[in-house]
Parts: structure tokens; sequence; C-alpha cells
């Protein structure tokens, strides 16, 4: 083949790559601009299998309130039997859970426990200081509208050890080891925002948190804002007791 051929073929082929990019490129950016139309459900749309848990089905309000009972039967030491097999048969093909919650890893703190809860009933993010990244604000997402979660509670508790290291991070102008930098960051704007607050720094660092998490979800573009507004979502923060086990909402 000569050389003016070989040319041609090669614009040819690179002019074919350059469309077929920008194609793509345009799909995703059209993608990421209806994201949030991609969750919704066609209303003419009739759902022909009933949700594995059908009283998980409930408004927000009354979403807290199961929360709040089951929270109170634990405290009491009176936690209801779960019939876990039956539930994982049930559980096989989907889940409804009635509430999200963003809780801290602490391995004293266990949210299907505190709130005397079964299988598919909770959706749960766990992370050291229960702080809102990107990641625990996609989770939280997913399960606003996908599953159709009606309620997020925050749940923050006494005695945090990610809360206290960063205070003394930020007192002491350290750096800790590896990737704990990352939960100074997270934490560090509500240890600020306290800082000058008169009573136990710790306690008002931790609470302070949770309110700004609180306020970092319902502002959350596009869904988790949206959601909240409608009233199809109710976000909530609270504390977690370690002496009781009684979960104490913040307003």
């Amino acid at each position: 083949m000569c050389r003016i051929c070989d040319a041609s073929r090669a614009i040819e082929v690179r002019e074919t790559s350059r469309r077929r990019f920008l194609q793509f490129t345009g799909g995703i950016a059209a993608t990421l601009a209806f994201a949030p139309a991609a969750f919704a459900k066609d209303p003419k749309a009739k759902d022909t299998k009933p949700p594995p848990k059908p009283q998980n089905q409930m408004s927000p309000a009354a979403a807290l309130d199961r929360l709040m009972k089951g929270n109170a039967r634990y405290v009491e030491g009176v936690s209801r039997r779960h019939d876990f097999k039956s539930e994982r048969e049930a559980l096989v093909g989907g889940q409804n859970p009635f509430a999200s919650i963003l809780s801290c890893a602490d391995s004293r703190i266990a949210p299907e426990y505190a709130f005397d809860s079964s299988r598919g009933d909770l959706f749960v993010c766990r992370v050291a200081g229960n702080f809102a990244n990107d990641d625990t604000v996609a989770s939280l997402e997913y399960g606003v509208a996908v599953l159709n979660s009606p309620l997020i509670l925050v749940l923050g508790h006494d005695s945090c050890g990610a809360v206290d290291a960063t205070i003394k991070s930020l007192k002491d102008n350290t750096t800790l080891p590896g990737h704990l930098p990352s939960l100074v960051n997270a934490l560090a704007p509500a240890v600020k925002a306290s800082a000058d607050k008169p009573g136990d720094k710790l306690a008002n660092a931790i609470r302070q948190n949770v309110i700004d998490v609180v306020a970092r979800l319902k502002s959350a573009t596009p869904i988790l804002s949206a959601a909240a507004a409608e009233g199809k979502i109710k976000v909530v923060g609270g504390i977690y007791r370690l002496d009781s086990g009684k979960v104490e909402l913040v307003g």
C-alpha cells in the first residue's frame, strides 16, 4: 500500500477514535446530569412483588418512633427474640430497611442491638468518628433512593476515641501515624467549632460533630437534600450513652 493511503487510513482511524471518545464522555456527562432521575421509578409501573418486609414501609416520623422504642427495650433489657432463620429466607431477594444509621466503628456501639432491630431493618454505615465523607454520603444516597429508607440517624457516642485523638492532635500540633490524619481532618471542624464552649471539651466536640454531620447530609445534593425538602426522609442526630445504652436525640 502507498504512503498516501497509509496516511489517509491513519487520519481516518484517529477521527473515528476521537468521535467515539466524545460520544463516550458525552454519555457520562448526561448520566451524571440526570443521576437523580436514574433512581426514579416509573409512576405507571406496578410492583408485582411485595417488599421483603412490608412492615418496614412507613413515614419518617413513624420510623423514628419505632427506632426509639427499640432503644427503650434495649435499655430495659427486654429485647425481643428474633427469628434469624426466617428473616434470612425472606431477605434473599431484596431489602427495604426502615432506617439508615451512620455510626462510629467503636466496638461498643452496635446499632442493631441498640435499637433492638432484626435483619433487614437497618442500613448501617460505620466509620471511626461517624463523619460523612463522599463514600458514606453515597451509601446513604443508595439507602434513600434505591432502598426507600425514610430515616437517617447520625449516631455519636460518649468517649469517642477518634474525636479525642483529634483534640489532642490539634492541641499538641502533632501528626498521627498511617492514615489516621484523615480522621483528624474530618473531625477537626467540629473540634474547632466547639473549642470555646463551656463544659467538657470532648463531650462538646462529639455533640458538635453529630450536629455538623446532620447538617451536611440534609444539604447533600442532589439526592438527600431533595428528599429532605420533600419530606420523604428525616435526618436526625443522636448520642449513645455507654453507661446505660440510651440514645439521646440531638436537636
